[in-house]
């Protein structure tokens, strides 16, 4: 892969604080849910409607914004998503009803999907390993906040309502940071792919040559699989350590806040690391981690044993996501990459609301005690997964080759 241009200051810190901004809901649900639920008196696993609905919106923008970026352009989509997750927050601060919080979810997911896709879509292309990993890493800087901002409104004897408020000011700041900068996102360096040259521009291919690639599909089934090990992870673990490992409300949102920021130092970590050794050491590395430490949330042992494990995992996945994503055009070709990325980003949104809710009436129905179980499963299956997708296609000589006088 081709060095990229250095990024702009000011675009690169702005694209970090979006990732924190788009990182705080994801946050707040696990530790607000009880008291959201307990609010509407819907049952546990109804947070399934949440999730379907914010992955409805977030799988369909995340897949347009992959085809649709060159005609809108980077700038006002990024601009109008935020304003629009702005407003869905707001609705979940004052919704009367459980039906309008679905709806809310709706347009939340939608702005999160298009800020998601085409803020990877960009640094796909502008910014290297370091760079990439850091911008995710304010990612799980902002879920790591998010429990903390929830447990801080509750533990006050305030409204759940009042977390979602707070962050709904946040991204009104950044809608109008992006509206300022709309015009610096139009320039980027195109991502290349292996023997392309990066002053080239790709040119434009046809939809169903790009669906026709296996390695688009493989890159597909392995974003499904992560995100939902990650929010698998996150969204239960509070459950888990409250109702299975007899650890406090508050010790355990903490805890929770911990995976979360893990993922965090991780990624602020590795970014360095994965320049040094390569991203294929890396990965696999991760997702041996992945593996250990989902092990480790299994056994019958202390809470503490469980949270040791969770750090496991956030630290584990931290460059996955990133790296996986900034090495799509040398998987699929430059021609194909901004559309990749935005299939990649949407079957995330669906693995990361379909498996975790499917965990949750398990969890709900059964016995908390499976998490660990079902992080097993989920974190081997993800790296047998990334196993077949590294193995490239035996090339067969050109003719031409074969001719020799």
């Amino acid at each position: 892969m081709s060095a990229p241009t250095t990024p702009r200051l000011s675009l690169l810190l702005l694209a970090y604080f979006a990732f924190v901004s788009l990182g705080l809901p994801d946050g707040l649900l696990g530790v607000g849910w009880p008291s959201i639920s307990a609010g509407f008196a819907v049952p546990t696993e109804a947070v399934g409607l949440l999730l379907t609905a914010s992955t409805a919106g977030y799988l369909t923008s995340s897949v347009a914004a992959g085809f649709t970026i060159s005609r809108l352009g980077v700038g006002w989509l990024l601009a109008g998503s935020t304003g629009l997750t702005c407003l869905a927050l707001v609705g979940y601060a004052a919704s009367p009803a459980y039906a309008l919080l679905i709806g809310c979810a709706l347009l939340l997911g939608f702005g999160g999907g298009a800020i998601d896709s085409g803020l990877n879509a960009y640094a796909a292309g502008a910014f290297g390993p370091r760079h990439m990993n850091w911008m995710h890493a304010f990612f799980g800087l902002g879920v790591a906040l998010g429990p903390l901002i929830m447990t801080t409104v509750l533990a006050t004897g305030s409204s759940w309502r009042w977390g979602y408020g707070v962050v709904a000011a946040a991204q009104a700041v950044l809608a109008v940071a992006f509206v300022l900068t709309v015009r610096a996102w139009s320039r980027r360096q195109p991502a290349t792919g292996p023997g392309e040259e990066p002053s080239t521009r790709p040119a434009r291919v046809p939809v169903r040559e790009t669906l026709a690639l296996p390695a688009v599909w493989f890159g597909v089934l392995a974003f499904a699989v992560y995100v939902a090990v990650e929010v698998t992870a996150g969204l239960w673990a509070y459950l888990l350590l409250t109702e299975g490992r007899g650890l406090s409300a508050t010790v355990a949102g903490v805890c929770v806040s911990g995976y979360w920021a893990s993922l965090f130092v991780g990624r602020v970590v590795q970014g360095v690391v994965a320049e040094r050794l390569g991203t294929s050491t890396v990965l696999t590395g991760s997702l041996v981690a992945m593996v250990a430490g989902a092990v480790l949330v299994a056994l019958p042992a202390s809470g503490w044993v469980a949270v040791a494990g969770l750090a496991i995992i956030g630290f584990g996945a931290a460059p996955v996501f990133p790296l996986l994503t900034l090495t799509t055009a040398e998987r699929v070709g430059a021609g194909h990459a901004d559309r990749t990325i935005g299939l990649q980003i949407g079957a995330a949104g669906l693995g990361g609301a379909a498996i975790p809710a499917g965990v949750g009436v398990l969890l709900g129905r059964v016995d908390v005690e499976l998490l660990g179980p079902a992080l097993v499963v989920l974190s081997a299956a993800l790296l047998a997964l990334y196993s077949a997708a590294s193995r490239r296609p035996r090339r067969r000589p050109h003719l031409a080759a074969l001719i020799k006088d």
